[in-house]
């Protein structure tokens, strides 16, 4: 059997770095490594093109010669503020003949815009701390707010990264400086009682579990000295490797209901395990902080999870996930935007 042609489509704009090791976990599996194509060529806008060739897709740039039919499409490492102009191009792949892991549009935004997963959490019992959704809030708004949850909260924004804009507040001239930065920044933001995090030792801590077709592959604790920060790997946290059997079973249960809630079937999900467990949030496309491990632990499995799907989809007599619309179509923006056609 020959090898499947792999398009691994990024932003190579974004620090992270996780396509390094999906594009090794690739070779690692195929001996051979994926075809990198830049994200932002699909995205609202861009010069890239989908062309219908006998029921497949075919994936063209002209201007760097760029013409391929590709087995697996892995769409990964798309910054949370350049998701939504994909969107387009996540329902092309939805649609043709091609496999493709977690790259539906609505679960993608449900999972980025921190308001959405509130609310779906809310519609689905998710456990997470009381959180109070602000838009350009008056003074007397987010005062009121701040009382509601006690006076000890974390303000974050809708749409962030790597724990940035994100603030401990704990005093009434903290939540003023807060307001005025995200009024400043016109961003929308959420303030949440905090969970009372923090170790024995005085470490603010939490945990990123990794999820892949409803199982635990891997997990970590971040240890945070400063408690006033975010426990994020960027913010100064540092990560300890906990394998999925060492992890506390309410924490495994959570991560997994977190990520069916909202629709992937592949996240890392940030939570705590004090008061009962309670999630934070759910990462689309979690980071690698260690090489290495991570690469074995989750790359290696996640582009085996495309692999398996690819495998199972030619035994079925086809070559991807999902069968081709039954009519031409065009999807853009503009003149440049990403068009499909017969």
């Amino acid at each position: 059997m020959s090898r499947p042609c792999i398009a691994l489509i990024a932003d190579p704009t974004s620090p992270e770095g996780c396509r390094e090791y999906l594009a090794e976990a690739v070779e690692l599996l195929t001996g051979t490594p994926p075809v990198r194509i830049d994200s932002r060529h699909f995205a609202s806008g861009g010069t890239g093109r989908g062309v219908r060739d006998g029921g497949r897709l075919r994936l063209q740039v002209p201007g760097e010669g760029l013409d391929l039919v590709p087995d697996i499409v892995v769409l990964y490492e798309i910054p949370p503020h350049r998701r939504r102009s994909l969107a387009a191009f996540q329902d092309i792949l939805g649609r043709h003949d091609v496999v493709t892991l977690g790259a539906g549009a609505e679960a993608w935004r449900t999972a980025t815009e921190k308001n959405l997963t509130v609310e779906r959490f809310r519609r689905d019992g998710i456990a997470q701390m009381e959180t109070v959704v602000l838009s350009r809030p008056s003074a007397r708004e987010a005062a009121d707010a701040f009382e509601r949850l006690g006076h000890d909260t974390w303000a974050r924004p809708v749409v962030g990264t790597g724990g940035n804009d994100t603030f401990h507040v704990t005093t009434p001239a903290q939540l003023e400086a807060a307001t005025a930065y995200y009024a400043k920044h016109g961003t929308d933001w959420m303030l949440s009682r905090d969970a009372g995090n923090v170790t024995a030792d005085g470490l603010r801590h939490q945990f990123r579990v990794f999820v892949l077709g409803g199982r635990v592959v891997h997990a970590r604790e971040h240890l945070q000295p400063e408690p006033d920060a975010p426990c994020n790997t960027c913010q100064g946290a540092t990560a300890v490797h906990i394998a999925p059997p060492d992890l506390p079973p309410r924490l495994a249960e959570l991560a997994v209901a977190a990520t069916a809630s909202v629709g992937l079937p592949f996240a890392g999900v940030d939570l705590a395990v004090e008061n009962g467990g309670v999630v934070f949030e759910v990462n689309v496309q979690p980071a690698f902080v260690d090489g290495k491990v991570e690469v074995d632990a989750v790359a290696v499995p996640y582009i085996q999870a495309h692999l398996d799907a690819h495998a199972h989809a030619l035994a079925r007599g086809g070559r991807g996930t999902a069968r081709p619309p039954q009519v031409p179509e065009t999807i853009g923006t503009g003149r440049e935007g990403f068009t499909t056609s017969a």
